[in-house]
């Protein structure tokens, strides 16, 4: 059964104060916080074991492989892949995006059509484009609808007025909280027999994401927003595909033999994973999945889904708080402005009062210009939080407002 309190205890950041005050930590979509016993499992292998992996024939290489290779197996179930050849270890979600598009340039034809969602990270934007300039292929906006979601219905005509290759969006948009219709947007690119890309880096933190059941061609994701290190990330992708892709960079582990007469490459996982991994951070990230595991997921996420709704619900009976979007199905982002106050001085405000978000345009500046805005002041919930910090951040926010109107 889920134990706030305990879970609470089990992140020493969460008890400290920030200006003299109690830290309320709601800048979880940026990053979330770690627990003990991830931070101790880094310093473990660092302690005990450091060495580098594979090919080693002493006892500490054998170990950091075991450990390595074990959590690249931990990771994969836990996103439903039994595979290893299908859990590629990379630095993020945006190194992932990029080694996607990067590997796809010679599977795809000059005006080809990318589809990408008007509510991106600019990681599942920037990639494309890039293509579009070397390449010849089309970006083309998949817009949004009036709740923020992405619109199913538009995609649909999009793909029957153009040659569609590639659908790539994201699982929850993170600068409004939008869940999409993801499944919908798989289905519709193996009915246009298109690639689909899924940049899950949002959503794998606030719910049980199966990466089979879906039948996403590529889903990638974040350690470091799922209580895990920063630096480590992973792009899990359909074996025929992967198989099928050349390697992207050279050096290390993706090598199987090395002339000048001819160079040939390792089998997967390790054809797309160059260089030293990074070791200490993806047993970081086991372990991280491991604590998930074990304080009742399933209980967690229900009670984040409370703490949201209360933050929500009040944000939007506010009179002077424009709340960005309307979803139907909002996934741990509160994303406002206060009226005729610029964000920046929002979250200074707030900060002060010893509570954090983020301000700006969160990576997402087309989401931004979509609603005409430079910016928002972004509240992000974890399942750590409390009902009684967002009312102390409520409190803290009409003390901001009334601030601004003197």
């Amino acid at each position: 059964m889920f134990d706030l309190a305990r879970v609470r205890s089990d992140f020493p950041i969460l008890a400290r104060e920030v200006h003299g005050q109690p830290l309320v930590y709601f800048d979880n979509a940026a990053t979330s916080q770690k627990p003990t016993r991830v931070i101790e499992s880094i310093n473990d292998y660092y302690d005990r074991y450091n060495s580098n992996v594979h090919r080693g024939v002493h006892t500490l290489s054998g170990e950091a492989t075991d450990a390595y290779e074990g959590a690249r197996a931990r990771i994969g179930r836990w996103f439903g892949v039994e595979d290893p050849g299908e859990i590629i270890l990379l630095r993020g979600a945006t190194e992932a995006l990029n080694l996607v598009a990067n590997t796809l340039v010679d599977s795809l034809k000059p005006d080809d059509v990318i589809l990408v969602g008007e509510t991106e990270h600019h990681a599942n934007i920037v990639p494309w484009q890039q293509l579009e300039a070397r390449i010849g292929v089309r970006v083309i906006p998949i817009p949004v609808d009036p709740s923020g979601a992405l619109s199913l219905e538009s995609a649909k005509t999009l793909c029957s007025e153009h040659p569609v290759a590639v659908i790539a969006v994201g699982h929850v948009s993170n600068a409004i909280g939008a869940l999409n219709d993801v499944q919908g947007f798989v289905t519709l690119a193996q009915e246009n027999d298109a690639y689909s890309v899924i940049d899950g880096a949002q959503a794998a933190p606030h719910m049980m994401v199966n990466v089979k059941e879906l039948d996403a061609d590529f889903y990638t994701l974040s350690a470091h927003k799922c209580c895990g290190p920063t630096g480590i990330g992973v792009l899990l992708g359909r074996r025929d595909l992967l198989e099928r892709l050349p390697p992207w960079q050279g050096g290390g582990d993706m090598i199987d033999r090395v002339s000048f007469s001819g160079t040939t490459y390792n089998e997967l996982p390790w054809k797309f994973e160059a260089g030293t991994p990074n070791i200490a951070d993806t047993i970081g990230f086991a372990t991280a999945l491991d604590y998930l595991e074990s304080i009742d997921f399933k209980g967690a996420i229900e009670h984040e889904h409370r703490v949201h709704s209360h933050l929500t619900e009040a944000m939007l009976s506010r009179d002077k708080v424009d709340v960005l979007g309307h979803p139907d199905h909002w996934v741990s982002v509160c994303s406002f402005n206060v009226k005729g106050a610029h964000p920046t001085d929002v979250g200074t405000l707030l900060d002060q009062l010893g509570i954090a978000v983020r301000t700006g345009h969160h990576c997402a500046m087309p989401t931004m210009e979509h609603f005409g805005l430079p910016g928002t002041a972004r509240a992000s919930v974890a399942f750590y939080n409390s009902i009684e910090e967002v009312d102390r951040f409520l409190d803290a926010l009409d003390r901001v407002i009334g601030m601004l109107a003197d």
